[in-house]
């Protein structure tokens, strides 16, 4: 944690959402949103509070790929993988997205700017390939729109 306002914001997280132990994902659902990612000394202090075993935490934060222990950038793009998109091209999509931002999947830029990810299914299978930018869907992608798309989060 950054600092004691950090901390004292994942206190009170946990304060209001703590139900017990089946509380544990929303908690972790709520502190990732409001702190961008969950690393060991959040995932600790979760443990402590919420008086859960740490293995318990790890155990949720790396079964769930929504939780992310490494900071993500400021715009996270995911690639639809799905059988649906994945057919009608998503394959290229992805990898065109690692050369023009110049990393790896689960890498984020430099810059701090774009995180690229893959996802299973994102439900949008009318409009494959699809691709999520935060909580944005775009759909009917393909390689040439890509930049026409990246240039909205600049």
């Amino acid at each position: 944690m950054k600092d004691d306002k950090e901390k004292q914001m994942i206190l009170e997280i946990i304060r209001v959402n703590n139900t017990g132990p089946s509380s544990l994902v929303q908690v972790l659902t709520i502190i990732q949103e409001q702190h961008g990612y969950l690393p060991e000394e959040v995932q600790a202090l979760v443990a402590q509070e919420m008086k859960v075993p740490l293995s318990r935490v790890f155990e949720v934060t790396s079964f769930y790929s929504r939780f992310s222990t490494e900071p993500k950038g400021k715009y996270e793009i995911s690639v639809c993988l799905g059988t649906a998109c994945y057919i009608k091209g998503a394959g290229r999509i992805h990898e065109e997205l690692k050369k023009v931002l110049n990393i790896e999947e689960n890498q984020t830029t430099p810059d701090g700017r774009f995180t690229l990810t893959a996802s299973r299914c994102i439900g949008a299978c009318a409009l494959a390939p699809a691709i999520t930018v935060n909580r944005d869907v775009h759909g009917m992608m393909t390689v040439d729109r890509l930049a026409e798309v990246l240039a909205m989060y600049e």
